[in-house]
């Protein structure tokens, strides 16, 4: 009865004809693998829409299954992988360097809650649609993945019951909250608790404003250049970085952002090298894109020296995902994920995706108080080294949004050590990570698996 592994006498329980549902898309082997998991895992596709398509990767958790919450993770770009957050920061498993072996995560957050990975929107990573149109936007990328999450749980009926969550990270800052509207207001049945952003983009206009000041106070400026912009952007009561009208500003703004973005800085992690040295920084990419948009179109109308190009490759700048590329696009793993063999290689982030993207939402201020307003529990987190969503600019987003503050900001505690601060506002918490990146689990992984249990518990941090 239990050969099939310890999981399986776990969940003898259930009706056989339930978990029967899930055969199709069983994991049962993976290349590289040679650990015995005391998971189960599932790879397909989800339905996004008529011809639509959307690739998830399942594990279950490592404790009980059964009564384990159920999480979504969404990685953001827009247009990158959500696998790159399974295979590199939070999966039982990531790859290493040989790119063709794999070894066990032990921070993994399958240990105490079953993960959904889900690849999205269409043309991310192996989603693909039937008509190859890859144009979306905000609203539209929340409805595709809605519907995914009710042919998930078409496939996986036992999990309406679990409580369920929702974590995205970067664009993920926009994915989150707009899919979880969807989930708070909608008919299907899902046992919905709350959502995290992580390294999030909040609001445009603070995650701008703020990164000046984040740049000048880790020493990246220069006094010289933080008195121009001072004289120039600021009067005796604000300084504005986001959508000045004076062209000396704009000017010295241009500046300040190529210091950030293009000097050879890893942008995604102050104090980390960049990946293959200056000479490999692809500079201004389009995972930036969606940084100063208003004063990229002033810098290129009007020739800056110097001024942001036009995004080269589709590899965020100074990462290197190498060996999970190589090993994702193997024929052999392929077929053990279920992946058809008509569709292209797997790629970490889509140009095509990225370059068809609308933004609607230039704040998601509405949607997190909407939320909050109806009883959900909420997180955001913030590596606090990362420059593309800088953590200052999540926490004024935070705070904008009026709630009364029900602790103090304060220091909490991971291994003896202080792994960051935090203060809560009810049920919102902004929390950042001491030391970590953009990428928290993959930097910070005992202290992020930490956070991650604090809040899918509702424990103290």
């Amino acid at each position: 009865m239990c050969a099939g592994g310890l999981l399986l006498c776990c969940l003898a329980g259930l009706a056989s004809t339930s978990w029967a549902q899930y055969a199709p898309d069983e994991v049962r082997q993976l290349p590289g693998m040679m650990f015995k998991p005391n998971y189960q895992q599932w790879s397909g596709y989800l339905q996004a829409g008529p011809g639509k398509f959307l690739h998830y990767w399942f594990v279950s958790s490592q404790r009980d299954p059964v009564k384990d919450p159920l999480v979504l993770w969404l990685n953001g770009g827009p247009g990158c992988s959500s696998l790159d957050g399974f295979l590199s920061e939070n999966g039982p498993f990531h790859v290493n360097d040989d790119g063709a072996t794999l070894y066990e995560n032990k921070f993994s957050w399958n240990k105490i809650a079953n993960i959904l990975y889900l690849e999205a929107p269409a043309g991310v990573g192996y989603s693909y649609s039937d008509d190859q149109k890859y144009e979306t936007n905000d609203d539209q990328v929340a409805d595709d993945n809605y519907l995914a999450l009710q042919s998930f749980f078409n496939k996986f009926p036992n999990f309406t019951e679990n409580e369920f969550f929702i974590f995205g990270e970067s664009y993920g800052g926009i994915y989150a909250p707009t899919l979880s509207l969807r989930v708070a207001t909608g008919t299907a049945k899902i046992n919905f608790k709350g959502f995290a952003v992580g390294n999030g983009l909040s609001s445009f206009a603070f995650n701008d404003q703020a990164l000046i000041y984040f740049g000048y106070y880790h020493g990246l400026f220069g006094e010289d250049l933080w008195r121009d912009l001072n004289i120039n952007c600021c009067d005796k009561e604000s300084c504005n970085f986001y959508n000045t009208s004076s062209e000396t500003c704009k000017t010295l703004l241009n500046v300040a952002f190529r210091i950030v973005y293009e000097s050879g800085l890893n942008e995604y992690a102050l104090y980390l090298d960049c990946e293959g040295g200056i000479k490999s920084h692809q500079g201004y990419e389009r995972s930036m894109s969606h940084l100063f948009k208003n004063l990229r179109k002033y810098w290129s109308t009007t020739k800056v020296a110097g001024a942001p190009s036009v995004p080269l490759g589709e590899v965020p700048p100074c990462i290197n995902s190498t060996a999970q590329m190589n090993w994702l696009n193997r024929g052999d793993v392929r077929k053990a994920l279920h992946i058809p063999d008509t569709l292209p290689p797997w790629d970490i982030c889509s140009e095509v995706v990225g370059a068809q993207y609308t933004t609607l939402y230039q704040t998601m201020k509405e949607a997190h108080l909407k939320l909050l307003s109806l009883g959900l529990r909420v997180l955001v987190y913030n590596g606090d080294t990362d420059m593309a969503c800088n953590f200052l600019g999540d926490q004024w987003f935070v705070e904008d949004l009026g709630l009364t503050p029900t602790t103090k900001y304060k220091a909490w505690i991971d291994d003896d050590q202080i792994a960051g601060f935090y203060q809560q506002f009810g049920n919102m918490t902004f929390l950042t990570v001491k030391g970590a990146g953009h990428m928290v689990p993959q930097w910070a992984p005992g202290p992020a698996f930490h956070m991650f249990q604090s809040f899918i518990t509702n424990g103290p941090y």
